[in-house]
């Protein structure tokens, strides 16, 4: 007796994703935790899943990529384009601690990040509420720079005018020799950004939903709210906004080299990511799962070693 039997007539009839294949979800969550990094057909040959024992070791390698490709970027004398998320978090004091370190100045470093809250219109939060993802990344990476910070007119933030200019100022850079990198975490529903699975019942084919730019106002799943609920707003379902503006795969999949993060363990063996991070790495690009694009790019993807499981029940 499981979802899958029991789920015909259910309130979760119609709630999960239409096109998810749920027998082929749980056969990936039933591989031993040790076949995670087993590479598969799809995956970019410069693709790399890396994992790491706890949180302490899992912020500072993935601070370090970030810093790494900010400072390679300096070296070479080129423009550096950095999609940037809030979630995860950690990884943001080490890349500062890391340029702090090697005196890396950031003039060089163009930020877009890749959502923010928003109502149906795509309006958003104040930059200073607490809850705004800008309000987040100025205190957590832009602000502890200093001197060596990327410069205010080089960073962008997913409001409902500015949102919209990211393909054409993207573009225009990556024509003067910028490269691209995505920093990205993976969603309970296996969104990157807010770029939900649902979307996908609205295009024809998988070129339509791959040349998606951005969206305004985007309908959240219900598992994304109650996913940030626990992560960000302490349980508060009644804080977190419905809608968000967002980038899609046409930015997303776009990336000279991706970062990737998954943290999602709560502790007591608790955790919430398992089944999306098998799902990235096992389930082939689909459109209903958005995160499984992001291994057909070159980099890498830190993860926390409990996320592979086994992911089996435990009584707490």
């Amino acid at each position: 007796m499981d979802l899958i039997s029991t789920i015909k007539g259910s309130l979760l009839e119609g709630f999960l994703p239409v096109g998810w294949d749920l027998k082929k979800i749980d056969e990936i969550c039933s591989n031993p935790p040790e076949a995670i990094t087993e590479r598969q057909s799809w995956w970019h040959p410069e693709f790399e899943p890396v994992p790491c024992e706890d949180l302490a070791e899992f912020d500072v390698k993935m601070g370090h990529e970030i810093a790494s490709v900010i400072a390679n970027a300096r070296r070479e004398g080129r423009q550096q384009i950095l999609i940037l998320p809030v979630g995860p978090m950690g990884m943001y004091k080490w890349a500062v601690y890391f340029l702090t370190e090697w005196g890396i100045g950031c003039d060089h470093v163009w930020g877009f990040n890749m959502d923010e809250w928003s109502d149906a219109e795509g309006n958003t939060l104040p930059p200073t509420n607490p809850g705004a993802f800008q309000n987040a990344m100025e205190t957590a990476f832009y602000g502890p720079l200093g001197s060596l910070t990327v410069p205010p007119n080089q960073r962008f933030f997913a409001t409902k005018s500015v949102l919209p200019e990211y393909p054409e100022r993207i573009s225009e850079l990556r024509k003067n020799g910028a490269q691209l990198a995505v920093i990205f975490g993976i969603g309970r529903v296996c969104h990157i950004a807010f770029w939900e699975p649902h979307f996908a019942a609205e295009f024809s084919s998988e070129a339509d939903w791959r040349a998606q730019t951005h969206r305004i106002g985007a309908r959240l799943h219900p598992l994304t709210i109650e996913q940030n609920a626990i992560t960000s707003f302490k349980s508060r379902t009644t804080l977190v906004p419905a809608f968000a503006n967002t980038i899609g795969p046409g930015l997303f999949l776009g990336a000279d080299r991706i970062i990737g993060g998954a943290d999602g363990a709560l502790g007591r063996g608790m955790q919430w990511q398992g089944m999306s991070l098998w799902m990235t790495l096992r389930y082939g690009p689909d459109p209903w799962v958005p995160s499984s694009y992001m291994p057909t790019q070159p980099g890498r993807l830190f993860f926390l070693r409990e996320l592979a499981g086994p992911l089996t029940p435990e009584c707490h």
